[in-house]
């Protein structure tokens, strides 16, 4: 598949429940993962599996609506294959977006949250195996994992558009069960904020491929053991489909801004 020359593209990767900003480009063509080589099908719900690509005013950009996870079985290097591909298309910029359990102080189902950092609790990392010289160091630096410039201006995004988004750290886990209530304690205990089974291995690939990353949480659940009820991920999506448009709107500015 040939897409065409795009101009200092930017990207994103839509979550669970997260894929209608990628409806709202002007002159899009959408392609299925399927035909695209390299990419895997995705398999949860949520994730449509299609890469839209087209312009947001006078700004090139792609999305890609849904992910594939380390949980189904895929091998890290299939998982972050996209951000590779993202990168051959011109790519600089990738705003990375999830649905996550909240565990930070006055966070509820439906906020946002600004990755500012994260913790990568899942016993692997897209970097191991030899190390492609022509692509980025071998032990690349990640103490801004996420962009501080790029961060504040989202985040003064969702402000203006009223929406009350909090900062904090993304937990990355394995899943694809939920955590217990003694693992939330223990996140909370290590500085985290919020938790996901996606996202931190997205972060290190684009960070080693040179690529400005900015991260966003929807909150659409409370963690295990702190809201009193069954985690469930038809919960996820409907929550994630209640603030989607108003997320779309902070998004589509945040982008325009840039």
């Amino acid at each position: 598949m040939t897409l065409p020359k795009l101009n200092n593209p930017m990207a994103c990767i839509l979550g669970s429940g997260l894929g209608a900003l990628g409806e709202s480009l002007d002159s899009s063509t959408k392609v299925s993962y399927q035909d695209i080589p390299g990419f895997l099908n995705t398999q949860v719900s949520g994730h449509k599996g299609f890469l839209i690509y087209g312009k947001l005013g006078s700004r090139d950009v792609v999305f890609l609506q849904g992910r594939n996870h380390f949980y189904e079985g895929h091998s890290m290097e299939e998982v972050v294959y996209p951000i590779r591909f993202l990168k051959s298309l011109g790519v600089q910029t990738l705003i990375l977006t999830n649905s996550a359990g909240g565990m930070g102080e006055g966070m509820k189902p439906g906020d946002p949250m600004l990755i500012t950092d994260h913790i990568n609790l899942m016993g692997n990392n897209p970097l191991i195996g030899s190390h492609r010289v022509d692509e980025g160091p071998r032990f690349p630096d990640m103490t801004d994992a996420y962009d501080p410039t790029l961060s504040r201006v989202l985040k003064k995004c969702f402000e203006e558009h009223n929406l009350n988004i909090h900062s904090g750290v993304y937990a990355g886990v394995t899943g694809p069960s939920y955590e217990t209530p003694a693992e939330i304690r223990f996140l909370k205990h290590v500085g985290a904020s919020a938790v996901g089974m996606s996202t931190v291995h997205e972060c290190i690939m684009a960070r080693y491929l040179g690529m400005k990353v900015v991260g966003l949480s929807c909150i659409t659940n409370l963690a295990a053991g702190l809201s009193g009820s069954p985690l469930s991920h038809s919960e996820v999506k409907e929550v994630a489909s209640q603030v989607e448009k108003n997320y779309t709107k902070a998004l589509k500015s945040f982008i325009q801004s840039i």
